[in-house]
């Protein structure tokens, strides 16, 4: 049995606008226009226990809102969630001391207190044995490099110090799921890297689940073999990150560089080529020809001087299905 199971999730918001025009204002202060969002429409997946997936999608697309109904925090107007075998906001306390949450933008630490000081408010609001919580305390200390900070108001905690605390606050209970929206916004290259490596360690070492949701595609790349793209609420794709870059971006590039300028010619097998002065962009499909191949027939016609093969960049592949399904 799949340990995070969703059939038919329906989720709706009602919004209130106001009226358009100069009057607008005034006109809004005595009736109120409303507009329903369609947040989720019929979301249905499953997730096994050790996964990592990857929940991608555009501004708007209803990633929030489904880690908030898997969480407990939100209620669906219709459909199942069930997570290890618990409904979640029917049976919260017990549904979130098994679960840890980190949402990039907001706090779970006391915001003017020692950093410790939260860590031993939580360790009473899980009700860990105190044998559990130093052990587990020490072992996230350590791994995370936190150690230096832990006396430290939150406040005054730069952003990616406050987000390895934030990390190590959800994983003090020792939960079987992680959801994870937005962590390493904002994050420097070095807080990023680290980050991504303590998450695939403790996915592999501790076997928790975890569902990411971000903008960030290097982050899906890093640790998501599976991927679920959702858009206008719906899930549009769910697969191997490699399917969908076939899927979306079938050809390949070789930039060459050439010694001097060439003008244009005919190379067989190749989809498109692009001259911009001495480089050359050669677009073509590794299934109808091997790239060795493809790098010889360029090398019998051209002088090359410098030669690189690149897959496209996996923002311009997400970038180029959104259009595609969302539109």
């Amino acid at each position: 049995m799949p340990q995070i199971e969703l059939k038919n999730i329906c989720k709706t918001f009602k919004v209130f606008e106001r009226p358009k025009g100069r009057l607008g204002m005034l006109k809004g202060a005595f009736v109120r226009e409303t507009k329903i969002i369609k947040a989720l429409e019929e979301i249905s997946f499953n997730i096994d226990e050790g996964e990592l997936v990857g929940y991608i999608g555009p501004n708007g697309a209803g990633k929030s809102t489904t880690v908030k109904v898997m969480s407990g925090i939100l209620t669906p107007e219709s459909g199942s969630c069930t997570i290890m075998k618990r409904t979640p906001w029917k049976e919260r306390v017990a549904h979130v001391s098994q679960i840890g949450v980190v949402f990039g933008q907001r706090s779970q630490l006391w915001w003017d207190v020692p950093v410790s000081d939260s860590f031993d408010l939580l360790k009473d609001i899980y009700n860990i044995p105190a044998a559990n919580y130093t052990k587990r305390l020490t072992e996230l200390i350590e791994t995370l490099d936190i150690s230096t900070f832990l006396k430290t108001p939150v406040r005054q905690l730069s952003l990616g110090q406050r987000m390895r605390c934030e990390i190590a606050a959800a994983l003090l209970h020792s939960p079987r799921i992680l959801f994870l929206d937005e962590p390493t916004i904002g994050l420097d290259a070095v807080s990023k890297l680290a980050l991504r490596d303590f998450l695939k360690n403790e996915n592999r070492k501790n076997g928790v689940t975890m569902i990411l949701t971000t903008h960030d595609m290097d982050d899906i790349e890093s640790l998501c073999n599976r991927v679920m793209v959702v858009g206008h609420g719906q899930l549009l794709y769910d697969g191997k990150l490699e399917g969908l870059k076939e899927k979306y971006a079938p050809l390949r590039r070789i930039r060459a560089t050439m010694d001097g300028n060439i003008k244009e010619l005919q190379i067989e097998g190749a989809e498109s080529i692009k001259v911009e002065e001495n480089t050359w962009t050669v677009m073509f499909d590794p299934v109808k020809i091997a790239a060795h191949s493809m790098v010889e027939r360029l090398a019998q016609k051209l002088p090359l001087k410098d030669i690189a093969i690149e897959e496209e960049n996996i923002d311009e592949i997400i970038a180029s299905m959104y259009k595609e399904m969302c539109l």
